[in-house]
């Protein structure tokens, strides 16, 4: 059974909808500059690296995602007081790089399902998606070859977020207890460069593309990365309590796979923590180790960190010279990706 993981965040309807034309915006404006940049790759390529943005595929049709980080790419360049499609080049760039992530960390978690149908690698095989996500890589990087700081830029968000693949897949080979356990402060530090490198890359790219300053620029960086550990921490959530309709994963899919997740983290100092940590050492009950998890306290703590997350780029959105009404449109965006139901 699936639980409300995220039910105290719930927000307004209209919030929803209002991000909804955000995003939808943002994928009309980006869409035909990114199928130009996909076209000049070879074709095989170009077909498998389509399969990867949700564009095609032999099942239902398009699945893409949401179109995260193309929006905050040109809500960056709004927040700078330049039109939108002044941070195209941006928008095409994150998401090819987004994409290139989630094709080798598929690989690398063995994860054979993305949004509800089969992984690039379980569809093609994993030296075909190998070559496609370094495609991708390369073709991001291009994309902003014209702006060499824009490229400086990107490749260190690229190079934090290699960095929190590692400690992600590191920790996995650390125990559940005792001196060389995982911290909350090591999870949120893994968290912020794996998914908030590039999330805070977009808002900056976009900003710096749309002629802000560097500390501007460096400001929105860090919005994206406290927007990041809060994603994911909701992800986790998910990850644990999600709708697998809703997620394309199996319910309780974390606890299976003994991933060092929030929830379980903080639930582990609680009441309830020694039971949890012998289920999880024994890799097996994922049903009662959810319920552990929640009555120790985890699904609470997490969702008190990702308020606490939000207020902390809320103020720093308050604190750069921008656009009232993008500023409020990245408000909004954050608030409602952070408050997805299950």
């Amino acid at each position: 059974m699936t639980a409300p993981a995220t039910d105290a965040l719930l927000g307004r309807p209209g919030e929803h909808l209002a991000a909804g034309r955000i995003l939808d915006r943002a994928r009309e404006l980006v869409a035909p500059a990114l199928s130009d940049a996909v076209a000049t790759l070879h074709p095989w390529v170009a077909e498998m690296a389509g399969y990867a943005l949700g564009r095609h595929g032999a099942d239902t049709g398009p699945r893409g995602g949401k179109g995260v980080r193309q929006a905050l790419a040109l809500l960056g360049a709004e927040l700078a007081g330049a039109p939108a499609d002044t941070g195209v080049p941006a928008a095409v760039a994150v998401e090819l790089v987004h994409a290139f992530s989630l094709v080798h960390d598929d690989i690398m978690d063995g994860d054979a399902l993305r949004r509800g149908r089969p992984a690039l690698w379980k569809a093609y095989g994993t030296g075909p998606a190998v070559l496609a996500g370094d495609a991708l890589f390369a073709l991001g990087v291009e994309t902003l070859s014209t702006v060499p700081s824009a490229v400086r830029r990107l490749t260190g968000a690229l190079g934090d977020l290699v960095h929190g693949q590692a400690d992600d897949l590191l920790f996995a080979r650390r125990p559940w207890t005792g001196p060389e356990a995982v911290t909350i402060q090591e999870y949120e530090a893994m968290a912020e460069r794996k998914t908030g490198a590039l999330l805070g890359c977009a808002l900056a790219l976009g900003a710096h593309l749309g002629g802000a300053s560097d500390g501007t620029a460096a400001a929105l960086d860090r919005v994206g990365r406290h927007l990041g550990v809060a994603f994911q921490i909701v992800d986790d959530l998910l990850g644990i309590w999600g709708d697998p309709e809703i997620t394309g994963k199996p319910v309780h899919g974390d606890l299976r796979e003994g991933k060092k997740t929030f929830p379980v983290l903080a639930a582990l100092g609680g009441s309830h923590g020694p039971e949890l940590a012998e289920l999880l050492t024994a890799g097996d009950a994922a049903e009662r180790a959810a319920d552990l998890v929640a009555r120790s306290g985890g699904r609470a703590a997490a969702l008190r960190e990702t308020r606490r997350q939000l207020a902390l780029a809320d103020a720093l959105l308050d604190s750069v010279p921008s656009s009232p009404r993008a500023a409020a449109d990245v408000r909004g965006l954050l608030s409602a990706l952070t408050r997805r139901t299950v």
